[in-house]
């Protein structure tokens, strides 16, 4: 495909999006299923346009002056991608595949676009004008900036499975892909963010991957495991296990000790976990499907460990999908809060006294984090007590007053992701 037809592209599946209210990841499968002559460098440009348009959707409005799918991705190529204006204006005037000819209005703004530091703090931190208000009791004045940094593309961050390797030969073995230690957490490997115009190295197809030699998972997921503690030999509930990152991070952490339940409301996502657990080499765990009756009977009270990666909004990975900030509503917010009262009053039931419930969202709301905390201490009336999320020096920089952790990529090049550690007192 030409630029011109890449562009084109690009405008209809955010059109697709926008009109039929779709996930980026269905709309793009979408075209792809249509446009069957697109090569695998096609593909990637095109998807790459729309999450960057996705992530910028506002400042880019703003700076083009003009509120439409057109218009943002033009200014995408030109202000994310560093294209010259004659190389958008030759794309965009491609007779046979482009989306038709600048306009006099376009061509200006690629010129001299509005300046974004005049713009209100919604359009410059890209994100929806109902949410100001929760951003700023998250982040106070710093709000805009936490917004942009959510709004950036994030890097491929990569865990060690322990059970099977060591850092250093799973860096050798991912050499091809320019990986990098992280100092925060031993395992963990990051290799930079991809361009978005180009098809990166696939991990996948690092022969070391399907050894089990290591996981695709963010660091800051990494991070929220490593804050249930000392899990040797311990009884572990992970009580929304989904596709199993947090399961199987817990389990090269017991080193095959322990035992180790995963649970999960929606059974089909507990199919991943089963077949990444084998590949792991994961000997501890046992599978509490919900098709079962009473799936986790017998677990009740004796928990050293209930671990609960809550449902939430996704307001923490809005840099790897984007397109969830704009489909976001504060009636599907409210619902969540409903999911995660339940899921905190169902995982305390679990925990033995002396036992630990470790609460974790990939959210950067309060209503989710600590809000949410607040409710449930008081619903349990002093059967809980708050710890410090984490005792790690490194990660202290990040603990909130309260001692719960707060990350985000601005301050800890993370996703956003909230952990409390609450303990059974009676």
């Amino acid at each position: 495909m030409r630029d011109g037809g890449r562009l084109a592209a690009a405008i209809e599946v955010l059109d697709d999006i926008e009109t039929r209210h779709r996930p980026a990841r269905l709309a793009l499968k979408t075209w792809g299923e249509r446009s069957r002559f697109a090569g695998s460098k096609d593909r990637a440009f095109v998807s790459g346009l729309v999450l960057d348009v996705l992530r910028k959707r506002r400042s880019l409005a703003w700076r083009m002056g003009a509120d439409n799918n057109r218009a943002a991705a033009i200014g995408a190529l030109k202000f994310e991608w560093g294209w010259t204006s004659r190389a958008v204006a030759e794309a965009c005037a491609d007779a046979d595949h482009g989306p038709g000819a600048l306009t006099e209005a376009e061509a200006a703004a690629l010129e001299a676009p509005a300046d974004l530091t005049a713009a209100p703090d919604p359009v410059r931190g890209d994100y929806p004008d109902w949410l100001d208000e929760d951003l700023g009791r998250a982040f106070g004045d710093r709000r805009v900036e936490e917004a942009q940094a959510l709004a950036e593309r994030a890097p491929v961050d990569l865990r060690v499975n322990l059970l099977k390797t060591d850092t250093v030969r799973a860096m050798k073995a991912l050499s091809p892909l320019g990986p990098e230690s992280v100092e925060l957490l031993e395992g963990a490997i990051r290799l930079p963010a991809p361009d978005p115009a180009r098809r990166a190295g696939a991990v996948e197809t690092i022969p070391a991957f399907s050894k089990g030699w290591f996981e695709v998972q963010d660091l800051g997921s990494q991070i929220a495991a490593s804050c249930a503690g000392e899990v040797k030999g311990r009884q572990v509930l992970d009580l929304c296990a989904g596709g199993g990152g947090k399961t199987l991070a817990l389990a090269s952490a017991m080193g095959n000790t322990g035992q180790i339940y995963a649970y999960d409301s929606d059974a089909r996502r507990l199919t991943d976990t089963i077949r990444r657990g084998e590949r792991a080499g994961v000997r501890n765990l046992q599978i509490r499907s919900p098709v079962n009756p009473e799936p986790l009977a017998g677990l009740e009270g004796k928990m050293d460990v209930v671990f609960i990666d809550a449902p939430c909004s996704g307001s923490g990975s809005w840099r790897r999908h984007p397109d969830t900030k704009w489909r976001l509503s504060p009636e599907a917010l409210e619902r969540r809060l409903a999911d995660q009262d339940a899921v905190l009053d169902t995982g305390a039931t679990f925990a033995k006294v002396g036992g630990r419930l470790i609460y974790v969202t990939c959210s950067i709301l309060p209503q989710e984090d600590e809000d949410r905390v607040a409710a449930f201490l008081a619903r349990q009336d002093g059967d809980f007590v708050v710890l410090p999320a984490t005792d790690r020096p490194e990660l202290s920089p990040w603990l909130t007053p309260q001692g719960y952790l707060r990350l985000t990529p601005a301050g800890a090049g993370t996703d956003g992701f909230f952990v409390a550690v609450l303990e059974r007192a009676r």
